[in-house]
């Protein structure tokens, strides 16, 4: 069949109805098809390239908190150790970190504590002046400015130099050799006579035992 017939073909199956409706179906199911296709690769694709999310596996729970504080009229910088639920004060400030998070040393460095801290005022009160996360990647984010005293976070640690706070509590607790009881003295016999024991010289000069 020449090129010319087949275009005639197609000229009169457009123009009869019967022919019409058929060609009309089997190009909507085509385009039904390839619209099917095309979101299904789409959905793909994405999927391919969005990040996974890290698995909380990775997330790395510390039961040691390190932190920097400086003291602004000495200029003095010192750091410091505290155990999860444990509270540390460092000049007016209380420091109570509640959790302490950090990342294997494979993965990207990023290590964040949810702390609180409290202020010591001059008559005596406790006012809470921060409760939030602190990140050691970016200090100056989350630091506590106090007017003389500045607190951050620098680490998240396994294990301090520091006792935990049970040890120490433990250690108080011991009883000193000062504290033990001493024995009770050997009770004597009821009708058992006391020791004879040297009597004490007269004020006369005169021996005692002679009186009777």
């Amino acid at each position: 069949m020449s090129i010319f017939e087949q275009f005639q073909e197609k000229c009169v199956a457009v123009f009869r109805p019967e022919l019409r409706a058929k060609i009309a179906s089997r190009i909507s199911t085509g385009l039904f098809a390839a619209a099917s296709v095309l979101i299904a690769s789409t959905a793909v694709f994405a999927a391919a390239q969005a990040p996974a999310p890290p698995p909380a596996s990775d997330r790395v729970t510390n039961p040691v908190a390190e932190f920097a504080g400086i003291d602004k009229i000495t200029g003095r910088i010192i750091t410091f150790d505290v155990y999860i639920d444990e509270t540390v004060q460092f000049g007016a400030l209380q420091v109570t970190p509640r959790v302490c998070y950090s990342r294997p040393e494979t993965e990207q460095p990023k290590t964040d504590s949810f702390v609180e801290v409290d202020e010591i005022t001059l008559d005596r009160k406790i006012r809470r002046i921060f409760t939030g996360w602190m990140f050691a990647e970016s200090p100056g984010l989350n630091a506590v400015e106090h007017a003389v005293y500045d607190v951050w976070l620098k680490a998240c640690k396994q294990k301090s130099d520091v006792p935990p706070p049970t040890a120490a509590k433990a250690d108080t607790g011991k009883p000193s050799e000062a504290a033990n009881p001493k024995a009770p003295a050997q009770e004597q016999p009821a009708g058992a006579a006391p020791e004879p024991t040297d009597a004490a010289p007269a004020l006369d000069g005169t021996d005692s035992t002679d009186a009777n």
